[in-house]
């Protein structure tokens, strides 16, 4: 396999290094032990500038300095030590994280409309919406299986896994369609209750009902979603759920 020196560079900087920091430490990976002037040459960066960047390097355990006689030289350590670097950017990230919520906690207040743009957003969306809910919580949706499941077919499959584990009170209105028919047969096993739409209905969005929120997701491009915090609204949105299941027969 072809090594893309690029992709490793943009690989450090994901680590957390700075664009130099991840140019001198693979370059250092590269060529090996060597003296300062050697890595700046091999880099194009000033000598000055490479000796604050392994200073930096070396107290983050990713360089080390070689003395020989009277020679001293610079050499990368072994890349297991990026580990350790990412581990305590985690660590240092928890530590905060109480109080990054207590910020989000505090602005978010009682109600509120957000608006998600683009595929990844959305699935963070719903990521965090089952982390939101408790067992025996409502959860309703109406909307069109086929199109939601092509979306990404592995994540919401992991997805409806997931929430099958959640103990909620799952109910689904589904457009008529070859997926959401093959998806009733196994409700049983995702805990959930399956009724088929009129043949007629034509759904572009899915709606999604907790007691807490409403999330409208369009899926067709552009893919984006609107959200509703506010219970007034989850209940009037959850009597309108009602009439349209009481409606269908079993």
């Amino acid at each position: 396999m072809k090594i893309n020196r690029n992709s490793l560079l943009e690989t450090l900087v994901t680590y957390g290094l700075s664009d130099k920091e991840a140019l001198v430490y693979l370059t250092s990976l590269e060529i090996g032990s060597s003296t300062v002037l050697k890595i700046a040459r091999f880099c194009g960066i000033k000598r000055s500038t490479v000796y604050l960047i392994i200073d930096s390097l070396v107290k983050k355990g990713l360089m080390s300095i070689e003395i020989k006689g009277f020679k001293k030289s610079y050499k990368a350590e072994n890349p297991d030590h990026l580990e350790y670097v990412l581990n305590e950017k985690k660590q240092e990230l928890l530590k905060n994280l109480p109080f990054f919520h207590e910020i989000y906690d505090k602005e978010k207040g009682d109600s509120f409309i957000r608006y998600y743009e683009g595929l990844d957003a959305i699935k963070l969306l719903y990521e965090d919406l089952l982390k939101e809910v408790t067992p025996k919580d409502y959860y309703l949706v109406i909307g069109n299986q086929e199109e939601w499941y092509s979306l990404d077919k592995k994540f919401f499959q992991r997805f409806i896994e997931k929430r099958a584990k959640s103990n909620l009170n799952l109910r689904l209105l589904f457009q008529d369609s070859p997926t959401a028919r093959e998806h009733k047969k196994f409700e049983k096993n995702y805990n959930e209750k399956v009724k088929i739409l009129p043949k007629n209905t034509v759904l572009k969005t899915n709606m999604v009902i907790t007691p807490n929120k409403v999330i409208i997701h369009q899926l067709t491009n552009p893919i984006l979603a609107i959200v509703i915090e506010n219970k007034n609204v989850s209940e009037m949105n959850k009597e309108m759920f009602e009439i349209i299941w009481n409606s269908i027969k079993s």
